[in-house]
């Protein structure tokens, strides 16, 4: 029996595990992000426009109901959201690029 053998094959079957559920767990959020993506677009384009202006100037005028959850009339929390996107989707560019030199590399 080889130490380093067995050591191997057992460092490979983890990887195996790991690199198997990070693949399930990112193709789950990617079918989940592609469910809304249309929405966040949505989201996007209101943010700024006419619509929204009209919205939050009639929260700041009191004529929406006190109960009506209105974080998107927020400056911040459609920013944000807008700004952890762009993050996000250099992130997931690099990701990309990074595996397919890494294909390429190893053909």
């Amino acid at each position: 029996m080889d130490k380093q053998q067995v050591e191997r094959v057992s460092r490979m079957e983890s990887y195996l595990d790991e690199s198997g559920a990070a693949i399930a767990e990112l193709t789950e959020a990617l079918e989940k992000y592609e469910s809304v993506q249309n929405k966040y677009y949505e989201l996007e384009e209101y943010y700024g426009s006419e619509d929204w202006m009209a919205d939050f100037d009639a929260d700041r005028a009191g004529e929406l109901p006190a109960d009506l959850k209105r974080g998107v009339l927020s400056e911040d929390a459609v920013y944000d959201l807008i700004t952890d996107h762009i993050e996000l989707m250099k992130r997931l560019q690099d990701a990309v690029l990074r595996s397919m030199e890494l294909d390429l590399n190893s053909k």
